[in-house]
């Protein structure tokens, strides 16, 4: 039962996503208690897998979202990167060895 479109910002980090998708679920729950739809356990739980569903669409589709990941994947290979550099110094290698 996904809603309005989730913004870039939303898509930056799990935390983020997280805190996203429980507001929508939530705000969603309430809705469906106020029209006096009866609400279990596992209503909820469908609420939450739609709008998971609905969040990694986003993500997918999200430039932003695609961006902040490239980056993530940047310092990463910067680090390792570092840490083989490192290994080669200490060893007393040069990079064209």
């Amino acid at each position: 039962m996904p809603g309005n479109p989730y913004a870039g910002e939303e898509l930056l980090t799990f935390d983020r996503i997280k805190r996203a998708v429980t507001k929508r679920a939530v705000d969603a729950a309430e809705i469906m208690i106020t029209a006096g739809t009866p609400l279990d356990r596992q209503k909820l739980a469908e609420l939450t897998a739609s709008e998971w569903k609905a969040a990694k669409e986003a993500v997918r589709t999200s430039p932003i979202a695609k961006e902040a990941a490239k980056e993530r994947m940047r310092n990463q290979v910067h680090s390792m990167l570092e840490g083989v550099v490192d290994a080669e110094q200490k060893k007393g290698k040069k990079p064209w060895e």
